[in-house]
């Protein structure tokens, strides 16, 4: 479960960059690039708890876009 976490965080960090979850990553990664794979394992655990809050709620996070069903 883990590794399809981190999989899916970066994959989040491809598709979603204007999002606040995003930028929180950025700014605390480009002082220290060291930091980078710590941080991701981070991301992943906030994307999840995002990604709950999402099918319980209905909540987005703040600056997700999401692409219109086809």
């Amino acid at each position: 479960m883990r590794r399809g976490m981190i999989q899916l965080a970066w994959r989040f960090l491809m598709f979603q960059k204007d999002s606040s979850l995003a930028r929180w990553y950025r700014a605390r990664t480009e002082g220290a690039p060291s930091t980078r794979k710590t941080m991701i394992v981070a991301l992943a655990r906030k994307l999840l708890i995002a990604l709950w809050r999402l099918v319980t709620t209905g909540e987005l996070p703040v600056g997700v876009t999401l692409r219109p069903v086809a």
